[in-house]
């Protein structure tokens, strides 16, 4: 049987530990192939290439898999990707990751990790985002490569239901700390931005962003709640921003004339 072809890309860049140790993961579920940015693009969301011409290269870096590397964004490898390097091929999964930090809760708006992915789903690829709740180069694998593995495993054994895209987050715990899955919802919470102000050696003025993660969830149903509690956090996602039950409640807006 002919193997699937699964699409390997992420925000960190190439040369992210977190790339390779993803295709570890799945390069003995089908024939991978990767296209990913050729330097880190992280918090560039679902930024598209429009203002200057985009450069492939490709790259030896992966033993036995075909990639490339790309000087756009996240989302400009995907398209790439399906229409362009493998526009002969029907790709069966993107998986997008393993990024440094949480992309729970609202954090998949700013995402480049999750955006690749939202991409590929866009495209009507089963997708899925894989997060390690750890900013460091040097952060533990362990345990995210084995779900990775798993999770994409199940993924190619059952199509999606209901949905195209899943963002997979998973605690800073070993293999053996954490307690499990929980399919849930994304999480309410929001950012407070401060923005560290500073001089260079010219005496021009700069502002670096920070910031802290609020949470306002209070229940036990939530990415967030999964993760303080040690367990991975799989949220079923889409592309529909529409709040829905506000749409009757907005109604007296069309009485303007």
């Amino acid at each position: 049987m002919k193997k699937p072809l699964i699409l390997v890309t992420n925000d960190d860049g190439i040369h992210a530990p977190g790339i390779r140790n993803l295709v570890e993961a799945v390069k003995e579920l089908g024939e991978v192939v990767v296209l990913a940015p050729d330097q880190p693009q992280s918090g560039q969301g679902h930024a598209i290439t429009l203002e200057h011409p985009i450069k492939l290269r490709e790259e030896h870096i992966f033993e036995d898999v075909i990639a490339y590397s790309c000087s756009g964004t996240p989302v400009d490898c995907v398209k790439l990707a399906k229409n362009v390097i493998w526009k002969d091929r029907e790709i069966d999964l993107c998986v997008s990751g393993i990024n440094h930090g949480s992309n729970a809760s609202i954090n998949i708006i700013y995402s480049g990790t999750m955006s690749a992915a939202m991409e590929a789903s866009l495209e009507g690829i089963d997708s899925i985002g894989f997060s390690l709740l750890d900013y460091s180069y040097d952060a533990d694998f362990e345990a995210a490569k084995y779900y990775a593995k798993e999770i994409s495993k199940k993924a190619l054994e059952k199509a999606f239901e209901k949905c195209k895209l899943l963002n997979v987050n998973i605690p800073k715990l070993t293999l053996e700390e954490i307690k499990g899955i929980k399919v849930c919802r994304q999480g309410d919470g929001y950012w407070v931005e401060d923005f560290q102000e500073g001089s260079d050696p010219r005496g021009r003025n700069y502002y670096w962003l920070t910031g802290k993660f609020i949470n306002k969830e209070k229940g036990n149903e939530s990415d967030i709640w999964a993760l303080e509690n040690g367990y991975i956090s799989i949220v079923p996602s889409g592309h529909d921003l529409t709040i829905h039950p506000a749409i009757n409640t907005m109604k007296y807006l069309e009485d303007i004339k």
